[in-house]
């Protein structure tokens, strides 16, 4: 991502917090906790990988909005 200016500092600053949430969510690493039996789990594996999806899906979203945001060299 490039450094932004202007209107983009928005959306800068919500990428690197969906970007934070999402290596969090990695990082907890929902599949060895399914693997325990229920009573040792510490949240829940499959709102984890829900929350996951969700913020893969945010981050696509605000990428794409920084595209279309950024000057287009080969338009006339």
């Amino acid at each position: 991502m490039s450094v932004p200016s202007g209107e983009g500092d928005f959306l800068y600053e919500l990428e690197v917090e969906v970007e934070m949430e999402l290596t969090v969510a990695e990082a907890s690493r929902p599949e060895e906790a399914a693997g325990l039996p229920v009573t040792e789990w510490l949240f829940d594996p499959t709102d984890v990988e829900r929350e996951e999806v969700g913020l893969r899906g945010l981050l696509g979203a605000l990428e794409a909005l920084e595209g279309d945001s950024r000057p287009d060299d080969h338009r006339m």
